[in-house]
């Protein structure tokens, strides 16, 4: 019988600190001997409750998972279990992205971070049957140089797990432009990537994205309201990771009826739908394909054709 749940499903926009259960973040604080509060208490500091104002609120949600990532061990044991929760919806790949710069310290360096992050990969495949890919995201607002130290980093352990780089943070404050450098280093290294845009900021934070020669476009809500921009990524084939549950929690788009997936396909643009931050946003690829479904009336042959979008679109084949 076909249904959501029996459907083979991708997840291509997966961040690793918000995407770890209070299960797995008392697996986080045995492993450093730190205390947790109770599982109540813990839970409110994980997730985003349904009036969430903003996405200032919905960040500090990061604050308790980052401050558990502070081991190797931490990042080995964080990747395996979230390929395990995966697995419990019938995900059979996804791409786990992480920032390794905002972990380091003295005694933890960017390569341990992602050489843990790969054992727990290698890990979880073995025992979930879950394909994965790593992407390793550059923080906007960190000088160019350290980000352009990241993609010469990742190019080391493309053969062991690590399939693309990624820029997040405050795309407003902190335009894509000025970290041109990150990924013309990326293209000579011949690693591919995808950058958030367009997820709180303008249609030009897309544009510069592309410019750069970003080959996947994570949200992109603002393209929404730029047809020319829309047909010129249809054109391209250029990937939308869609994640309409973060996006409305922090308030990208104020409902279902302003969001621009259905504009999206209509224009012919390879959409995906993703979790983006599985506890913070208490949501599961199988959850954002039943609230497709609610708005849009999408079909199971629809939900097979977003899949088929994220098989293509992924960067480990």
């Amino acid at each position: 019988m076909n249904t959501i749940e029996n459907l083979k499903k991708y997840d291509l926009h997966c961040h690793l600190d918000g995407s770890l259960s209070a299960v797995t973040i008392r697996k986080l604080a045995c492993e450093t001997g730190r205390d947790l509060p109770d599982d109540a208490a813990l839970s409110s500091l994980l997730q985003v409750q349904p009036d969430c104002r903003s996405l200032k609120e919905y960040l500090m949600k990061f604050d308790l998972p980052l401050s558990c990532l502070i081991t190797k061990e931490n990042f080995r044991t964080a990747v395996r279990e979230v390929l395990h929760d995966a697995s419990l919806e019938n995900v059979v790949y996804m791409e786990i992205r992480f920032a390794p710069l905002l972990s380091v310290h003295e005694q933890l360096s960017a390569r341990e971070i992602i050489e843990g992050a790969i054992e727990g990969m290698e890990e979880g495949k073995a025992a979930y049957h879950v394909d994965c890919g790593l992407i390793l995201c550059g923080m906007r607002h960190m000088a160019v140089e350290k980000n352009v130290e990241l993609v010469k980093t990742a190019r080391e352990y493309m053969d062991a797990g690590v399939c693309a780089v990624d820029l997040a943070g405050d795309e407003t404050s902190f335009p894509v432009t000025g970290q041109a450098k990150m990924f013309e280093t990326a293209q000579r290294l011949g690693i591919p990537f995808t950058i958030h845009a367009g997820e709180c900021g303008s249609a030009k934070s897309i544009r510069d994205a592309l410019e750069l020669g970003a080959s996947r476009i994570g949200h992109g809500i603002a393209a929404g309201k730029d047809k020319e921009l829309r047909e010129y990524c249809a054109g391209k084939r250029i990937c939308f990771e869609m994640c309409p549950t973060s996006n409305l929690q922090t308030h990208a788009v104020e409902s279902m009826e302003e969001y621009p997936f259905l504009s999206f396909l209509e224009a012919g643009i390879p959409v995906t739908v993703n979790t983006d931050n599985r506890t913070v946003s208490n949501t599961t690829i199988t959850k954002e394909l039943k609230l497709l479904e609610k708005y849009y009336k999408l079909t199971y042959s629809d939900m097979e054709q977003l899949m088929k979008h994220a098989e293509e679109a992924a960067f480990r084949k």
